[in-house]
């Protein structure tokens, strides 16, 4: 039942903002009436027209005022009377009214998992580990920025993707598992707007969630893709994935996610890590550089020359670029430990350790660094 009620919320929201109801006090009711279905001991058949006309009526609720009165009573006069609701979708504005570009990432990224994901702001609040009251004033002012704003299905279909990305790459945290609702909402995007980056951001997170039950030990510590057991990879979102990704790409018109996704396909097709075709994977990671640029793209692309010309070759492409990168230092040590510099990988190993971003990252190059001292 509460993932049927999640499901529900962008209709219900839309319906309560079209007949005039502020965004921000729009969205708090329905999330009222969320807690009231789900207290709720049965629910009746139409769960939709019913969540509408709890959520008015928190909403007429929380309008109460002296200054208001009249208004108020206007609304309650010409509130439909209940029954089944409009079919029209909202759901395409709420994303896009959610990843408003006068909004941080952070802050489009909790909006969207409130007003188009369903979940709480206790649920937001332990997936980024801060605090239910903090991440309460951050779901407020980003309501407060977007209340006023209109959009059309012409709106930034890039900011929606990226806000999407980020939800995705929080992985699993709390009681909610970020990377599939990402998957469910980004789903429920493809569902609504036509369009072959959206198809090839749905293709690279399964097929990157495909490889998830692989990517940890049992004890926790990371496993690199090479060494992962690729009989417990998902091959039904594989295949999935690369169905989606050979769609979006047949129409010619590619983009960034559609180039990422093309890479991870082309691990997930190698049936052993010394199948991987990394020629074919250099050549995507070349267009991704024209693409956007990135550095920590062209530092990807690097460890990837590495793997289809020789370490020296990736050893060169990767002393182009700034040494303060995020994982430089990671790379250049596994590209040395490929050249055969096992006591130079060593150090860099133990570098990169202290400049990693998370704790099973640096437990994994710790234990890098201790099995080439071990062996020399």
């Amino acid at each position: 039942m509460e993932d049927r009620l999640r499901e529900l919320v962008p209709g219900v929201l839309g319906v309560l903002v079209r007949r005039g109801a502020d965004f921000a006090a729009a969205e708090d009711a329905v999330q009222e009436a969320l807690v009231e279905a789900v207290r709720a001991a049965e629910h009746p058949a139409d769960l939709k027209a019913w969540l509408v006309t709890v959520a008015w009526r928190k909403f007429l609720d929380a309008s109460r005022s002296e200054a208001a009165r009249r208004r108020r009573e206007d609304r309650v006069d010409a509130e439909p009377e209940p029954g089944p609701v409009s079919g029209v979708d909202d759901t395409l504005q709420l994303y896009f009214r959610c990843a408003h570009p006068s909004l941080t990432p952070a802050s489009a990224v909790a909006l969207t998992l409130r007003a188009v994901g369903g979940l709480t702001t206790r649920q937001i609040a332990q997936a980024y580990l801060v605090p239910e009251a903090t991440m309460a004033q951050r779901i407020s002012r980003a309501k407060k920025t977007v209340s006023g704003v209109r959009f059309d299905r012409n709106g930034d279909v890039g900011t929606v993707l990226r806000t999407l990305y980020l939800v995705f790459n929080e992985g699993y945290s709390g009681d909610v598992d970020l990377a599939a609702e990402a998957i469910r909402l980004t789903r429920g995007l493809a569902a609504g707007i036509d369009h072959p980056e959206v198809a090839g951001l749905l293709a690279l997170m399964l097929l990157h969630h495909a490889r998830r039950p692989s990517r940890t030990a049992p004890d926790g510590s990371l496993v690199p893709l090479a060494e992962q057991d690729r009989g417990r990879w998902d091959t039904m979102a594989i295949t999935e994935g690369v169905g989606i990704l050979q769609a979006a790409l047949a129409r010619d018109r590619l983009g960034e996610f559609q180039a990422q996704a093309a890479i991870a396909a082309l691990h997930a097709d190698a049936q052993t890590a010394a199948e991987t075709d990394w020629v074919q994977i250099v050549e995507w990671y070349d267009e991704l550089v024209r693409l956007t640029d990135s550095p920590v793209v062209r530092l990807n692309r690097a460890v990837a020359v590495g793997e289809a010309d020789g370490a020296p070759a990736g050893l060169a492409a990767l002393a182009e670029l700034d040494p303060d990168l995020p994982r430089h230092t990671a790379a250049a040590a596994y590209l040395h430990e490929r050249a055969g510099d096992r006591a130079l990988a060593a150090r860099l190993y133990a570098d990169a350790a202290h400049r990693a971003p998370t704790e099973a990252e640096r437990t994994h190059l710790i234990r890098q660094a201790a099995r080439l001292n071990a062996r020399a």
